[in-house]
């Protein structure tokens, strides 16, 4: 089993920026990849941007391009997203989540961590 623990979440003025950190613990010698998602109050939810373990390779929506970074500490099984120039629609719960192979299931969750962003 993996489990993940977010931190970093809270309340940020339109503008300015956060840092999330997602702690990985247990198995994490077969991660493959990891991901960030959020989800807004009645909203699904969706892909926020996602990193490969080994590579570092990065993919990112279309809403996080430009504002959003996403990386990793392999060392420290830590998994970040820097979020620059938010918005008010950028309000959710935002997850991690870890892949332990190729497909398209992610295998398991954080439990998320409030992110409110104020006008």
């Amino acid at each position: 089993q993996v489990q993940l623990v977010e931190s970093g979440g809270g309340l940020v003025q339109a503008g300015g920026s956060l840092r999330l950190s997602c702690a990985a613990s247990g198995r994490t010698e077969s991660t493959y990849a990891m991901s960030w998602f959020r989800q807004a109050p009645g909203k699904e939810r969706e892909f926020v941007a996602g990193i490969s373990w080994i590579g570092g390779s990065t993919f990112y929506a279309d809403s996080a391009k430009g504002r959003f970074t996403i990386s990793r500490d392999n060392a420290r099984n830590t998994l970040y997203l820097q979020m620059n120039s938010r918005k008010p629609e950028d309000t959710a719960v935002y997850s991690c989540a870890v892949k332990l192979g190729s497909g398209y299931e992610y295998d398991y969750w954080g439990q998320g961590t409030q992110v409110t962003v104020s006008t």
